[in-house]
């Protein structure tokens, strides 16, 4: 893809590059608009200012999927500015379509490894939030492993949230949504509240037609 270094392969992955169709629109959107707004990866902390050419609030989604609800919520909030994650190519090219088409100044997209971008591209106490959206369940045991939500993982969001700031998960999987409450809620650095509220997604409404439970969860990262 132009203008973009492809996720690595070191250490667990929490997914799989699946061999999905792009269509040509979503090349198109690849070819001519991540140049527009894609950011490459690089072991270098983003300037946020440089970046979205104003000084706001920023909010990073790990696994944008499709791009819906995450241009739906840049859209209504364009106080906010939004840093989508992506590593699925028809994704990020869809969401690339969607920024243009609604004229979004305040969302751009990276496609890499979550982790990784974390680590090396967002410096500590920069993001006001952090969204995880319908993550892989990794439901057999012997892949539990690969699931994003750990005790490193929450430990690398309390680093990279700023004091006040919140990570919102949803899932459709029970199990995993005990997993993620029993991480953060186990970590002195969080405190537990209510979810606010988020757009429906077509994943989730599939999932809900099919009689899976959705779960939200918010935590807050406490003042030190």
């Amino acid at each position: 893809m132009s203008g973009t270094r492809a996720p690595g392969a070191r250490g667990i992955r929490s997914y799989v590059l699946r061999q999905g169709r792009t269509t040509p629109s979503q090349q198109r959107a690849l070819d001519e608009l991540f140049p527009r707004f894609g950011i490459c990866f690089a072991e270098r902390f983003l300037d946020f200012g440089e970046t979205f050419a104003r000084t706001a609030p920023v909010i990073l989604e790990i696994g944008s999927g499709m791009g819906e609800t995450t241009a739906q919520i840049a859209a209504a909030h364009p106080e906010t500015d939004y840093i989508a994650i992506e590593v699925h190519g028809p994704g990020v090219g869809s969401l690339l379509k969607q920024i243009e088409a609604l004229g979004l100044t305040n969302l751009r997209v990276i496609r890499h490894d979550a982790k990784e971008v974390l680590e090396h591209m967002i410096s500590d106490g920069a993001l006001a939030g952090l969204h995880l959206f319908f993550p892989d369940p990794w439901p057999k045991k012997r892949h539990h492993k690969r699931r994003l939500v750990q005790p490193p993982f929450a430990a690398l969001a309390a680093r990279k949230l700023a004091p006040g700031g919140y990570f919102h998960a949803a899932t459709d999987w029970p199990e995993y949504a005990e997993q993620i409450d029993g991480v953060f809620s186990s970590s002195s650095l969080f405190a537990k509240r209510e979810p606010r509220h988020r757009p429906i997604t077509k994943f989730e409404r599939r999932g809900v037609g099919l009689g899976h439970p959705v779960r939200d969860l918010l935590f807050l990262r406490r003042q030190e």
